[in-house]
């Protein structure tokens, strides 16, 4: 899975971008959940989902503090 641009997540609805933290972070408790019963294959993918939930909360960060101004 290639890195999410920066444009495409800035293009999303505050509503998408709570979506898909919400299920990031639900990912991210089941990819521990694997790791700590020793199910998991894809290790590579913690990192991928870290980075990803970081460029969303970033953009909802950003928004927020935006609108707050």
């Amino acid at each position: 899975m290639a890195r999410p641009n920066a444009a495409d997540v800035r293009s999303l609805s505050d509503s998408d971008i709570n979506e898909q933290i919400d299920g990031l972070r639900h990912e991210l408790f089941q990819l521990r959940f694997q790791q700590a019963t020793r199910q998991l294959a894809n290790t590579h993918r913690f990192k991928e989902a870290r980075i990803k939930l970081a460029q969303l909360m970033t953009v909802q960060s950003e928004r927020q503090r935006s609108t707050a101004s």
